[in-house]
């Protein structure tokens, strides 16, 4: 099995496929992000679907890159027989999905294989399939797939087969169409004008953002088409990650669906987006938004379907193995059924985000966040699960506290420098006084000289390096450089932090996990804020290096094995790369700060 960081991602900005460095798509869901998948092997075994293309010797790809600045892979063999190399992309979105690959000769004269196991609904439905010329056709139940080839292909071993030899100059193309099975098939694209508008798409796309220079230009470049990529078209939601189920700890039951829209990531993707000038994508999610969450402000949900359904069911799936046998293997996500009171204060942050950021003014949006604050103000201290989405008993977070002050703190800012706005802005600046007092009063530990994950208890947790990033405190206040100080000490291995120590933890949730790259992302930004440019920047520098080979990060990086874990590709990790990389370099990051109130 491919390790998790031996992944490339393609996307069409509807659904995503994962490509090992052996050639093999083995995770696609079909037609969407959350879609069931038609190739799952990435979480149990070949025999769960599929698509090997590669040399007939088969073996690991000499070298791969992404074509410039877009999703087209290019995958390359190399041997005494010659040289090979396979272009993998899905092409923007036209009447169906598409999956295409073109095998290219190089050099040399190679053998190839292709072997094509389809299996609906994450590996338990096996088509009926057909050969006719150059298509074969595979219908199950809503499902058909069709494949297009001028290689010849045979059914074998409940696969179909290619077996062809590929000479300099020789281009051979693979298109592979889903559609409903119930429709006529649409027109099969053209592979390689297909290849010319996938490579203008990606081109023209990462040329719209604000001129990016300096030494870390290549990785916010590859970060931004990232999730660009996990941003879903049609409604403008912002997936978490492309997959489901890989786990935090290898053997691990923290195996969770991340395909679908949390209100935080998203909050958090547009922040990066916008400070790359990406001001499409922000106008995008608000009108998601906007739509998701629309109704009684007591029922906003931390997370939501890509077209806004709210009803998330969580199954397990017990046919599959696992990742390296970390079962379960989980669909839908029961997280979105708890209370998580941060994200009332992200979601106001990023709604005058983009209005700050020079969207144009939208009265819904506005009656939105008078709605959130409203319901907010009578429920801020309240307990609830956290931004970790803990499943014990809920609690008083540190965290969820500092993000009430934010969604107050927002509010009122926004009252005052926008006229035309109207809101109780006096109440919201005497609760943004109260909130911040109860805080320090609550969430920190003046023996320690540290804040607290939660009220009255010790433990520590990384969100709290959030505390100058939103202006709850100033970069230099002594408590901040205390917690700094407490995290390093107490949540961090091979200097990566964690997210708060699980061992012994009553989060209602077993097994371990590894260091969260997004939380050590956070500590270079407290460092770089209280003056500590050196160690900011060689903490940076050095989570540059986890990314893999064509600049991927997941959620999670266990220092033991060297190895990525978790969902991926992780926009929680993507995001603030960018942030972080935009504040190191040239001292500018959309943070939605404001001067500090309170002591």
């Amino acid at each position: 099995m491919s390790r998790i960081e031996d992944y490339a991602l393609l996307g069409d900005l509807q659904t995503a496929a994962l490509v090992s460095t052996t050639g093999s798509i083995d995770w696609l869901c079909l037609p969407a992000f959350d879609s069931p998948a038609c190739f799952a092997a990435l979480v149990d075994t070949p025999d769960a679907g599929h698509w090997l293309l590669a040399p007939a010797t088969g073996g690991v790809c000499s070298t791969r890159r992404y074509v410039e600045e877009t999703l087209v892979l290019e995958t390359e063999w190399r041997s005494q027989e010659g040289t090979v190399r396979v272009i993998d992309f899905m092409p923007p979105r036209g009447h169906a999905p598409d999956v295409v690959r073109i095998v290219e000769g190089v050099s040399g004269s190679v053998a190839m294989r292709s072997e094509l196991r389809l299996r609906f609904d994450y590996g338990r439905v096996m088509p009926w399939v057909r050969h006719h010329g150059d298509r074969m056709e595979a219908i199950a139940g809503p499902d058909r797939v069709r494949l297009r080839t001028p290689a010849p292909t045979v059914g074998r071993d409940l696969a179909t087969v290619s077996e062809f030899t590929v000479r300099a100059g020789d281009r051979v193309p693979f298109v592979l169409t889903w559609n409903p099975s119930h429709l006529p098939p649409p027109r099969t694209v053209d592979a390689e004008q297909a290849l010319v508008d996938t490579t203008t798409f990606w081109s023209d796309w990462a040329e719209r953002g604000t001129p990016v220079i300096g030494p870390y230009r290549e990785a916010i470049r590859r970060s931004l088409l990232t999730l660009k990529a996990l941003t879903y078209q049609p409604t403008g939601g912002i997936v978490a990650a492309a997959t489901t189920s890989l786990p935090e700890q290898i053997g691990g039951p923290r195996n969770w669906d991340y395909r679908y829209c949390w209100l935080r990531d998203s909050t958090y993707t547009l922040q990066a987006l916008i400070s790359a000038g990406y001001l499409d994508e922000a106008r995008a999610w608000r009108e998601w938004l906007l739509r998701a969450v629309a109704g009684d402000p007591a029922d906003l949900q931390i997370m939501y379907s890509l077209d806004g359904t709210r009803r998330l069911p969580e199954a397990e799936l017990p046919w599959l193995a696992g990742y390296e046998g970390s079962t379960p293997v989980r669909t839908g996500n029961a997280a979105s059924d708890q209370l998580q009171l941060d994200v009332w204060g992200e979601t106001l942050d990023g709604l005058a985000l983009a209005r700050n950021a020079g969207l144009a003014d939208h009265d819904d949006a506005w009656d939105l966040q008078t709605a959130l604050m409203e319901h907010l103000e009578s429920n801020w201290n309240q307990p609830d699960n956290g931004l970790w989405e803990m499943r014990g008993a809920r609690r008083h977070f540190t965290h969820s506290k500092v993000m009430a002050w934010v969604a107050a703190d927002r509010m009122a800012t926004t009252v005052r420098s926008h006229p035309d706005l109207h809101g109780p802005v006096e109440k919201w600046e005497a609760l943004r006084a109260t909130i911040h007092d109860d805080v320090l009063a609550h969430g920190f530990d003046g023996a320690r000289n540290t804040f607290t994950q939660s009220y009255g208890a010790p433990g520590l947790d990384a969100s709290l390096l959030m505390i100058p990033r939103v202006g709850f405190l100033p970069p230099n206040d002594p408590r901040v450089l205390g917690t700094i100080t407490a995290i390093q000490n107490e949540l961090t291995e091979d200097g990566l932090v964690k997210r708060y120590n699980t061992t012994g933890s009553d989060d209602g949730l077993t097994g371990g996990e590894g260091m969260f790259l997004a939380c050590s992302f956070w500590l270079v930004d407290a460092l770089h804020l209280a003056g500590r440019q050196e160690q900011a920047t060689e903490l940076f520098e050095r989570l540059l290096d986890l990314r893999n080979d064509v600049g991927l990060l997941s959620e999670e990086w266990d220092p033991a094995t060297g190895r990525q874990l978790g969902n991926t590709p992780q926009a929680f990790s993507h995001f603030p790369l960018v942030t972080s990389a935009l504040q190191l370099h040239a001292g500018t990051a959309h943070h939605s700060q404001h001067p500090i109130r309170g002591s």
